[in-house]
Order: structure tokens, then C-alpha cells, then sequence
């Protein structure tokens, strides 16, 4: 048996007014990622991990921000995409671990809808997913809700 471990970050502004979608479940709350997609950074940083185990291009190599087809796009769908590129490869995801970086919206209310969805996605139990959130105490360009960075680890196995 052959293993690999994939990182993966991401990082976006939250504006005002944008559907908050993180983690491929919507929250509550007046501010959400900007990006050419539906600016999910949890799915991204997390497919950038899931496609760098694998040894294959990453999220934004395969769905450029140039390019129209992207604009508005479900991360969920870009997830199933890689997946599926990844099942290609001959590879399986064992489990994931996500650390969630923001004073916008609060984390730990959705952990639970979090996990079931990204293990959904990833064809995995539920119990191989974390969501942790973490406060930013204030510090950073990303304090005072300003925005939310991601950061995912996978392990694969073949």
C-alpha cells in the first residue's frame, strides 16, 4: 500500500452582502468569500490538498479565474471534479483535517453540517473529516472579520 499527504490554503476577503458559503453548506452571517467562483476557501484549500497528494495539477491550473466558465461555479462541483480525477489516479482519501481562520462568521455552530457535507464530497465517513475554526485574536490583515484563510491536510492511499 502506497500513501501520500496532500496540503492545501486558501484565502479570500469577505464582503458585504456575498452569500456566506463555506465548507459547502451556507451560513448565517452579512459577509461572504469574494471570488471568481463561489469563493468557498474550505472546498479550495482542501481540493488543492486532495489534487497535490495526488501528484496532479492544482485548483487553479484546472479552473482557471480566467476563464468565464468558472464565474459564480459551485466549489462543491469543482470538489466531485477533482475527486474524480483523483479516483482516476488510482488513489482513495483516508482522511482530511481543516483549520478554518476567521472573525467573520462563527465556525463551531456548522462544524457537524461541515463534516457530513466535505466527507459526502469526499466519499468518506464522517468520523475521517475535522473542521476546527480559530479565532484570529484580533491580529492580522484578516482581523475584524475582514476575511477567512484556510488550511487542509489529506492523506491518500493506493
Amino acid at each position: 500500500m502506497s500513501h501520500r499527504i496532500g496540503i492545501g490554503f486558501d484565502i479570500h476577503r469577505l464582503e458585504a452582502g456575498r452569500r456566506c458559503r463555506l465548507g459547502g453548506i451556507d451560513l448565517p452571517h452579512a459577509s461572504g468569500p469574494l471570488g471568481h467562483s463561489d469563493g468557498d476557501a474550505v472546498l479550495h484549500a482542501l481540493a488543492d490538498a486532495v489534487l497535490g497528494a495526488a501528484g496532479l495539477d492544482d485548483l487553479g491550473t484546472l479552473f482557471s479565474d480566467k476563464d468565464p466558465r468558472w464565474k459564480d461555479a459551485d466549489s462543491s462541483a469543482l470538489l466531485s471534479e477533482c475527486m474524480a480525477r483523483v479516483r482516476a489516479a488510482g488513489w482513495r482519501v483516508e482522511n482530511a483535517d481543516i483549520v478554518i481562520a476567521t472573525e467573520g462568521p462563527r465556525i463551531a455552530p456548522h462544524r457537524a453540517a461541515m463534516r457530513a457535507r466535505i466527507a459526502s464530497l469526499l466519499g468518506v465517513e464522517v468520523d475521517a473529516v475535522n473542521v476546527k475554526g480559530k479565532s484570529l485574536e484580533g491580529l492580522g490583515a484578516l482581523a475584524n472579520g475582514a476575511g477567512v484563510a484556510v488550511q487542509a491536510a489529506c492523506l491518500l492511499s493506493r
